[in-house]
């Protein structure tokens, strides 16, 4: 009964960061936002008893990509950020109104055809050691995530020298 209820809360603080993060148009509330949805998602690894996962997320995630957003706020200029805030327009709310439609609906469709959901619900009581999970993280094999990961830190490279070169060639002009 505790953990549904320690559930129930973590889901609601997750929803409501993300939400709020989503919403609000101060950059630095929703970095803000986005460390609260990255802590609420650790406290739900640390409830299944997933601590190194949970540890992994405040590390790397909660600690390092919400600092690597931060700097990166704070390099950009206050007059470049102020020329992002647009008014929306009807015809955009609908565009991404039925572009969000067409994913959901493409989404629900291969978790259908692969029946995915109901083997999920035939291995809910099944306890997934912690052992498998490492291993499927840091194997290199076929349904392995080693290279995922490694594709993923090349690229947050990639963006954070391709940020700093634009930011030297703002401040030479």
């Amino acid at each position: 009964m505790a953990n549904q209820v320690m559930f129930g809360i973590l889901a609601v603080v997750i929803l409501a960061a993300a939400v709020f993060c989503v919403m609000t148009k101060r950059i630095m509330r929703a970095a803000t936002a986005l460390l609260f949805v990255l802590f609420g998602v650790a406290g739900l690894y640390f409830l299944l008893d997933y601590t190194f996962l949970g540890a992994a997320q405040i590390s790397i995630y909660a600690g390092g990509i919400t600092m690597i957003y931060i700097f990166a706020i704070q390099l950009v200029s206050k007059r470049s950020l102020q020329g992002l805030s647009e008014s929306f327009s009807g015809k955009r709310v609908v565009t991404g109104g039925l572009v969000a439609l067409l994913g959901f609906a493409t989404v629900a469709g291969v978790l259908l055809k692969n029946n995915i959901m109901t083997a999920a619900v035939k291995q809910a009581d099944v306890e997934v050691p912690m052992s498998t999970v490492g291993s499927t993280l840091m194997g290199a094999g076929k349904y392995n995530y080693v290279l995922p990961f490694e594709f993923i830190s090349l690229f947050l490279l990639a963006c954070i020298i391709g940020g700093l070169v634009i930011l030297n060639k703002k401040k030479g002009e």
